[in-house]
């Protein structure tokens, strides 16, 4: 099962949607400090709603810790950007990847994004939009994973 990772998020809301959207599809979310906020921030539960029980929440104090984490584990590191160099549709998801997204206002750090196995980007057909919402850009990422690997039943 494909995995989330929050690098620096700074908005609680964002955060909690994410939230949601990985209990809803049974997916682990990793968040990387520093955040923007408290665990305990009131906007970051209210937008989780009652769901927060069934959020299998991660939490890495820095990248190097997470860094750590990871290379104990399996799977690809797929960063999301709008300098991506490859379209997210014309990624073929396995279930072991690790799909991360940078902060809001940041994106991910360049250092961190030469790190991953690949950069993907989520097209943005307006000229004028530079980018999606960070809770729909990782829910736009997770269920195209989702149905690839056919995990949407």
């Amino acid at each position: 099962m494909p995995r989330v990772v929050l690098v620096n998020p700074q908005i609680p809301p964002n955060t909690g949607n994410i939230a949601r959207t990985c209990a809803a599809t049974n997916t682990e979310l990793h968040l990387v400090g520093p955040l923007g906020f408290e665990l305990s921030d009131r906007y970051l539960k209210r937008a989780g709603l009652d769901y927060w029980p069934h959020v299998k929440l991660h939490y890495h104090l820095d990248l190097v810790q997470f860094q750590a984490y990871h290379q104990q584990q399996k799977g690809r590191l797929l960063g999301f950007s709008v300098r991506g160099k490859s379209c997210y549709g014309d990624c073929k998801f396995q279930e072991d990847d690790w799909l991360v997204f940078g902060s809001e206002s940041e994106g991910l750090p360049l250092t961190f994004q030469e790190q991953c196995d690949q950069m993907l980007y989520i097209p943005m057909p307006h000229p004028k939009i530079r980018s999606l919402n960070l809770s729909v850009s990782v829910a736009v990422g997770l269920f195209e994973a989702l149905r690839q690997l056919d995990q949407l039943h």
